[in-house]
């Protein structure tokens, strides 16, 4: 959940970007890519600790598959504003390019493959463009992604050195337009005398529409505009495990960042293929015994008390959320659960839990 809700777009400038964007023709979601939809490792099969990295950062690498990489980027259409004209700030589908053909306020190059929002000189006039055209497509239905708006927003930056916030955009729409999205996630863990490691992992709630009943980190969550990790951390630590403010804010500590660039399969819910490069600002706390994560809302079942080994193996079985189980895997690398001696694939691992993404970041 965020604290930062999106203002509603002109009525009447909804209904024009409506009446434009309906005479478009219904996107085909079935259109070729270059390689075959994304779909889940095969889970009949134990799953390495690599597999989990593929799973999750799974756009291909221009250093080991050069001419995948450049078919897929050949593909997508560019996201730029006319402030920067040089900086691609996201890869976006070309049935999500071609519903914005001919809008006011958009550009479609098919030779130069790029979607430029060239009206707008500022962050306010751009952000009220992108939300009277998401709020639009919306309406129209094109998209089932949309059907979890979420009157949230997420920031998309401009290039260093700057780095300045160009436009906010809908939470449920930042998919469909391939920018970097940011989120914090914390692990919330107990350690014995003896040093024994148990982590407090949550079940997400069978009801959910994304990568429903599977686990999840202690805390996870989206990062709105104007927020910062910590205030982030602190909040979705309240709302989604009734942990108290002030333990958190005094005890949690940040662990740095882990970053991928995924392509959505169906457990995501939604269109397939859209793009998700990802940002996650990670904080792990030692809780004491007496402090237990509780459920706060219906998003999740139950939260468990897991050791090590145990998690390994829920680990190899595919339970995990993607991002979640490379997530886990970070924190097993920082407290030595995984190393070089027991992880053929150690070194490529370490590497890809730190994606250098094509995109400006914050």
């Amino acid at each position: 959940m965020s604290p930062t809700s999106e203002k509603a777009p002109d009525a009447t400038a909804t209904e024009n970007a409506d009446a434009e964007i309906s005479h478009h023709t219904q996107p085909d979601s079935s259109e070729p890519i270059n390689s075959l939809d994304p779909q889940p490792i095969d889970e009949s099969k134990p799953k390495s600790n690599l597999d989990l990295i593929n799973e999750c950062d799974s756009f291909p690498y221009f250093q080991s598959t050069p001419q995948l990489y450049l078919n897929h980027v050949s593909t997508y259409y560019h996201l730029r504003v006319a402030a920067y004209p040089e900086t691609t700030l996201g890869y976006i589908l070309p049935s999500v390019a071609e519903v914005l053909r001919g809008l006011e306020e958009w550009e479609l190059d098919d030779d130069e493959r790029t979607l430029t929002l060239k009206a707008g000189e500022d962050e306010p006039t751009r952000s009220a463009i992108l939300a009277r055209t998401t709020a639009a497509m919306r309406a129209i239905g094109h998209f089932s992604i949309l059907k979890g708006w979420r009157n949230e927003l997420y920031p998309v930056y401009g290039p260093a050195p700057a780095r300045e916030l160009l436009f906010s955009i809908e939470r449920a729409a930042s998919a469909l337009f391939g920018v970097v999205t940011y989120g914090i996630h914390m692990t919330a863990y107990t350690k014995s005398a003896s040093g024994e490691l148990k982590i407090w992992t949550p079940r997400r709630s069978k009801t959910k529409s994304t990568y429903p009943g599977m686990l999840d980190n202690t805390v996870a969550g989206g990062m709105a505009t104007g927020e910062n990790p910590q205030i982030c951390c602190v909040r979705e630590a309240s709302e989604e495990a009734s942990l108290p403010e002030d333990l958190v804010r005094e005890k949690a500590h940040s662990a740095g960042t882990v970053t991928y660039f995924h392509i959505r399969d169906s457990r995501a819910g939604g269109e397939t293929r859209l793009l998700q490069p990802e940002c996650q600002y990670i904080f792990d706390l030692e809780l004491p015994e007496d402090i237990k994560p509780k459920p706060s809302d219906d998003e999740v079942e139950e939260f468990y008390l897991m050791g090590v080994d145990e998690l390994k193996e829920k680990l190899k079985a595919g339970e995990f959320k993607p991002n979640c189980a490379v997530v886990l895997l970070d924190f097993f690398i920082r407290h030595g659960v995984v190393n070089a001696q027991n992880e053929p694939d150690f070194i490529e691992i370490v590497s890809r839990l730190h994606r250098k993404l094509d995109f400006p970041t914050a």
